[in-house]
């Protein structure tokens, strides 16, 4: 990786972010993406205590979607240390996550309204739960990243007219463009800007009707799209990705040295 890299955000909310990194490899990009899936530790339900289950579903189904609803982590949990989450619900009625109960108000589910079972008449669900911090590559209940990916930035320049008789056919282009011929796009268009495919409909030819344009790979510039399921909010999900690299980096230069 370069000693010197900019980022830029181009779109972010506390679920999703859109930000573009230049400067950077792509064997350093998919290492940040990796690292997103699977070294960012997150709490996951690890042990179930059923009291009472008259429902219809067995008690290791209902520990498996108690596995999967995401948690507020907070930055300060430790690898040893747990919360504990209790419910208690009767039918008939559909048991939510936001049925849980925590004994730390810090550790919540992301999501109220994932269902767990739907009881009938008669039916109950009584249990305790206890998490436990987690990283991805051991288990995917515990991926805070639910889709990242990246791609190269790419420039667009017009080079040309195209023919008086042919046709305009789509030119189709995904993730975010550097614009290059801002004088053939809209009005409050300037050069390098940054500007989604969606904001075209993915389709050049609607941004640059009647020419002819170049598109090419802006080097070592990667534009990455990263989603959190809630468990962590997304700007802390890439820092805490990029941290584990940085430590990792340090081990293996340690152990180079000896």
């Amino acid at each position: 990786m370069s000693e010197e890299y900019e980022v830029t955000f181009i779109d972010r909310d506390d679920r999703s972010a859109r930000f573009l990194v230049r400067g950077v490899t792509p064997a350093f990009a998919n290492g940040v993406r990796r690292a997103i899936l699977a070294d960012v530790p997150t709490l996951s339900v690890d042990s179930v205590r059923v009291i009472e289950n008259s429902s219809v579903m067995f008690d290791e189904q209902i520990a498996l979607r108690l596995g999967l609803v995401p948690l507020t982590t907070p930055d300060d949990y430790r690898p040893d240390d747990e919360v504990t989450l209790a419910i208690d619900v009767e039918g008939p009625a559909t048991a939510y996550s936001g049925d849980l109960v925590s004994s730390d108000e810090a550790v919540q589910p992301a999501d109220e309204d994932i269902p767990i079972i739907e009881l009938k008449e008669g039916q109950r669900l009584e249990l305790e739960a206890d998490a436990a911090l987690g990283v991805g590559k051991d288990h995917a209940k515990h991926q805070g990243g639910v889709a990242v990916g990246y791609r190269h930035l790419q420039r667009v320049e017009v080079v040309g007219e195209t023919g008086e008789f042919e046709d305009d056919d789509p030119e189709i282009i995904r993730g975010v463009i550097e614009e290059g011929a801002a004088e053939h796009a809209d009005a409050d268009a300037e050069n390098d800007d940054l500007v989604p495919a969606a904001a075209f409909d993915n389709d050049l030819s609607r941004r640059y009707p009647g020419k002819e344009v170049a598109v090419e790979d802006v080097p070592n510039a990667f534009v990455f799209d990263v989603e959190s399921d809630g468990s962590i909010p997304v700007e802390e999900l890439v820092l805490d990705a990029v941290r584990t690299l940085d430590s990792r980096a340090n081990e293996l230069q340690e152990a180079v040295q000896l």
